[in-house]
Parts: structure tokens; C-alpha cells; sequence
């Protein structure tokens, strides 16, 4: 595999939240088109776009009805080309979304599906038999609530959907099914893409013995041993590799939830032709409860070190990580793991920044990300817009699982429509997004927080990112060094350095409220600090340091 994707850096758009070109309240491709001078002043190398296909909308795009058409409310092909013309010109990739573990219900190959048991695309889905008292065919239960099987009537069977009804899961033991998705990755990758985001991808070999889950506190089973990191997922990727992407520079990864360090050394290896690289959720999973992230619990900075080293030194010599606070479907990283108040909101925005882009793998900033956009707390259901909230709300409070504070509370800190308001372009009329009434609300600090304001002010948070995107650039240890952690008991401060060769990068920082002192076994001085969130860095008085609040520094030795 190529690596050329080491030391670039990842944008993730949201296209209906990005920008909205024609006033109708929706992000769109030409959108993204005027935008793109932005992100080159930002740095970025790749722009992953969340997907721009047709489709009925229900789970925003993830529910695709032509995977080689463009949604109305997005634009043209002839608009999508123009883009993609343009970003090359500037030297950005772009990265598509591919979502091939379901499709939408209104896609072509479903409703031929669902025509009779004969059809020659009956077997592109999963289809089965009734129970003998008529009921589902396994307990299991789906993503955004509900039985995971959907009965039809016509032909008097049940298909599967892991996620909304609207969204039947594709039969990947069905040869010719295959080779239809490959040929429409070659299509995309014929037109000039460079790779592609795979939603969900470890979830498309099932067990086929398809066994009933353990019972939930939702009156479903858990199926998830037995559709994720299934039984012939790695033959499909290799083939996928051979069949689709040999021949083409591409950058490839995986969305995997449930997925170990151990099974990410298989998807990733080096020799092994599958992806480039992993999402995995143990760090964003942190503090759930036992519903999940709608019951939130407390969560601790030891447990988050302990995730990013099993994952750096998991990965050091056989594979490669991604790296992300955030995205579509993640809280925003400031509210979710710094201190959105006022006086600590760009602080440990920088902080969060620092310690992540330092690692070792390929940094991904989600739009917004890079101007300390902060969650939503809005007090009325009807403004959110996300299924799988909503579906969640009627379910668990409508099963007194959560009573409607607790839920609110729970959407306010961990729903996926925090991410998914508007980007924030100026203090005007709703935050220059657009002239007409935005597809969701917008967040009302877009008067203090937006991209105007970040790039009239040099001390900004989206300068600081950009001193960060320039460091990888510049610094072979940050894409190469080996990860060692400091201090993986402290409850306060992250430390850790990277090593390459004779040199020798120490990343120091305070993810706590308050000031913490700790001795360390060199001497700041004798270093060079290559980008620091308070002044020139970090005070050392022998060999104690004294971190601030939210603190962050990075010093290089040549040892």
C-alpha cells in the first residue's frame, strides 16, 4: 500500500451543515466549492465528505437510493466535477463516504428485492423465514431501536436491518451483489476521488447461523457478536482491495465499532491488502452507562491514556491510527472533553488539539473543530434531528427507562446533532450559513464563535491548528516516532513523548480546572518548544514543572 496519507491531515465535511450556497436552508456542493480556499489557508491535505448520494434522507445520507447519483438538495455531477477540478488545483484530496454495509429501502436493487423470492436481486439483501409463531427471526435489536428485522408481507419473509427499516442491510455473500460495489468504488475512483471513509464497514459478514442475542434492558437481543468483525470480513476486504482499489493512490478506513487492537493489526497490516487504517470508539465511548451514551456516567483521564497507548503501541510497527475527537456522529470534542465556559473554551480547545495531533497516526478535524464550535442545548425535542435520537427518546422514555429531563440531558451532552448545527461562518444573519431557515436550528453562540472572529484574532484557535497541520509537515518524528507515556496514573495531565532516532518529542498536557505540579527528567530549556497554548510555554523550577488549567506545550531535544 501507498502511504502518502502519513503526514496529511483530514477535514471532515458534513455537506448539509457546511455551507449553503442557494439560501435554501441546506449545505450544498457549491457550498463547499467557496470554501475551499478556507481550508487551504487552513492546511489540510484531504477532505472527507460525509455522503452526497441520492437520497430519501432518513438517516441523512446514510441511506443511499444511487450510489452514482448526486442528492437533489446537494446539486449536480456536473457541480460534484467542478469541485473535485477545484480541489485538485489547490493540491486537497477528497475522500467519499462509502456506505455498503445497508442501503436505502427506495434503492433499485431493494425493490426489486422485495418483488417476489425469485427476483435476481432478491439475494442481494437478507432475507428470511418467520419464526413458527410468526415472530422475527432472531431477537436482535436495531441501531436506532425496535426489532433489527422488518416483516414484508408480499413474500411472507423478514429482512434485516441493523439500523433504520429504511436502511436493509446488503448480503455480502452474494458474489454478484460484490462485484456491483466494486465496480460503482471504481466509478468514484475513475472520476478522480483518492479513497474512501467505509461506514460501518466491519459489520458486512454476519454469522450465518444468525443466533439470538443476549436480552437488553430494551427487550431486545444484542447481536452484535455476531455481525461485527464477522466470519468472512477480511476475505471481503482483500477481495475489495484486489477488485477496486489496485492501480489507484487511495486512502482507505474503516469505521469500526467493536473492534480490538488486536483485530485492528489484521485490517491495517502492512502485507495484508485490506484498509489503511481504523476508526475505533473505545475513547468516545467513554462514560457510557448502562443505556449506552444516553446514560452517561463519569469518565476519567486515566482510562482515556490507557485507550490512546493500547492503540499507539498496539499499532506502532503493523498498522497505522487514526486520530479524532470528533465527527458527525460525536459529540463537539471542547464540550464532550475540554471546558466549554468562556474562560477555558479556546484554552482546552488547543489543549485537546495539542494532545491529539501529536500522536502517532493521521489527525482527523471535523468541521467547526478547528474554530472551538461547542455543543447545542436545545429545550424543545422538536428542534432535533437526528433518527437516532429520536428514536431513542420514544423508546426509552416512552419504555420509563429515562424520564424526559434525563434524556434531554443526555441528548444535550452526547447527540449526534451536536455536530451537526451549522457551521458557524460570521456574527450575521444565521452565522452566514445561510439567507434562508437553516435544515436545523443554529447555535446561538454564533455570535461569539465563528470564522470571521477566529481569523481577525492571530491568537485564535484556528491558528493554532494550523501551526499544528505545519509541525507535521516539518517534523519527521511527529508522523514516525515511537509513543511513550508519562505518568499513565495521573489523574490530571497527559504526558507523553515521541522518539525517533536521536531526538526526542516531549507533549505535556492539563486536562483538569486546575494547576498541577510534577516532576519531570529534563530540562525544558535545553529544548526547542515548537508550539505552547500560554505564552512561551511551560514553567520549570529544577525538575518541577507547573502546569496551568488546560495547559498544553510540545518541546523537540536532539539528544
Amino acid at each position: 500500500m501507498t502511504s502518502w496519507w502519513k503526514d496529511a491531515i483530514v477535514y471532515q465535511i458534513y455537506p448539509r451543515s457546511f455551507n449553503d450556497s442557494n439560501d435554501d436552508g441546506i449545505g450544498d456542493i457549491n457550498g463547499i466549492t467557496e470554501k475551499l480556499n478556507y481550508l487551504k489557508t487552513l492546511g489540510i491535505d484531504i477532505i472527507w465528505l460525509s455522503p452526497l448520494y441520492q437520497s430519501p434522507n432518513d438517516d441523512n445520507g446514510y441511506d443511499i437510493s444511487d450510489y452514482q447519483a448526486i442528492m437533489d438538495e446537494f446539486g449536480t455531477m456536473a457541480e460534484y466535477d467542478l469541485m473535485l477540478k477545484r480541489a485538485k488545483e489547490l493540491g486537497i484530496h477528497i475522500m467519499m463516504d462509502l456506505v455498503v454495509n445497508h442501503t436505502s429501502d427506495e434503492h433499485a436493487w431493494f425493490q426489486a428485492s422485495k418483488q417476489s423470492k425469485d427476483n435476481p436481486k432478491r439475494d442481494y439483501y437478507i432475507w428470511k423465514d418467520p419464526l413458527p409463531d410468526g415472530s422475527a427471526p432472531t431477537n436482535w435489536g436495531a441501531a436506532f431501536g425496535g426489532s433489527a428485522w422488518e416483516y414484508d408481507e408480499k413474500t411472507n419473509q423478514y429482512f434485516l436491518h441493523l439500523f433504520s427499516k429504511k436502511q436493509p442491510d446488503l448480503n455480502w455473500e452474494n458474489e454478484a451483489m460484490r462485484q456491483d460495489i466494486y465496480e460503482m468504488m471504481r466509478f468514484w475512483l475513475e472520476k478522480g476521488v483518492s479513497g474512501f471513509r467505509m461506514d460501518v464497514i466491519n459489520m458486512i459478514s454476519k454469522d450465518r447461523h444468525f443466533p439470538d442475542g443476549k436480552l437488553l434492558k430494551t427487550g431486545y437481543g444484542d447481536g452484535s457478536p455476531y455481525y461485527f468483525n464477522g466470519p468472512k470480513v477480511h476475505d471481503y476486504l482483500q477481495e475489495m482491495h484486489q477488485e477496486a482499489l489496485t492501480g489507484y493512490q487511495t486512502i482507505t478506513v474503516g469505521e469500526m465499532p467493536n473492534v480490538s487492537v488486536e483485530q485492528a493489526k489484521k485490517y491495517t497490516g502492512k502485507d495484508r491488502q485490506e484498509l489503511d487504517m481504523v476508526f475505533h470508539f473505545e475513547h468516545v465511548g467513554l462514560g457510557d452507562g448502562e443505556l449506552g451514551k444516553w446514560s452517561p456516567e463519569d469518565w476519567s483521564l486515566i482510562e482515556l491514556k490507557a485507550i490512546f497507548s493500547t492503540w499507539q503501541e498496539g499499532l506502532d510497527a503493523v498498522g497505522w491510527n487514526s486520530l479524532y475527537w470528533s465527527n458527525h456522529d460525536q459529540p463537539r470534542a471542547i464540550s464532550r472533553f475540554g471546558n466549554d465556559s468562556e474562560a477555558y473554551r479556546v484554552r482546552s480547545g488547543k489543549m485537546l488539539a495539542t494532545a491529539l495531533h501529536m500522536l502517532k497516526g493521521t489527525p482527523y478535524i471535523f468541521q467547526g473543530e478547528e474554530i472551538g464550535m461547542t455543543n447545542v442545548s436545545f429545550n424543545d425535542l422538536a428542534d432535533y434531528r437526528d433518527l437516532e435520537t429520536l428514536n431513542a427518546y420514544d423508546e426509552l422514555v416512552g419504555k420509563d427507562l429515562l424520564t424526559n429531563e434525563e434524556m434531554l440531558a443526555a441528548i444535550h451532552a452526547r447527540g449526534r446533532d451536536n455536530a451537526r448545527t451549522p457551521m458557524q461562518w460570521s456574527d450575521e444573519f444565521q452565522a452566514g450559513f445561510t439567507e434562508g431557515t437553516p435544515w436545523i436550528p443554529i447555535n446561538p453562540n454564533y455570535s461569539d464563535i465563528n470564522v470571521v472572529a477566529a481569523l481577525e484574532d492571530e491568537n485564535s484557535l484556528f491558528y493554532y491548528y494550523q501551526q499544528l497541520i505545519a509541525l507535521r509537515k516539518k517534523y519527521p518524528i511527529i508522523v514516525e516516532g515511537r509513543y511513550q507515556v508519562l505518568y499513565p496514573d495521573h489523574e490530571d495531565i497527559y504526558l507523553y513523548k515521541r522518539v525517533l532516532d536521536k531526538q526526542e518529542l516531549w507533549v505535556l498536557t492539563n486536562f483538569s480546572d486546575k494547576k498541577v505540579f510534577v516532576d519531570i527528567d529534563v530540562t525544558l530549556a535545553e529544548g526547542q518548544c515548537l508550539i505552547a497554548n500560554i505564552g512561551k510555554g511551560i514553567k520549570q523550577k529544577e525538575a518541577s514543572i507547573e502546569l496551568e488549567p488546560y495547559q498544553a506545550a510540545v518541546y523537540l531535544f536532539d539528544k
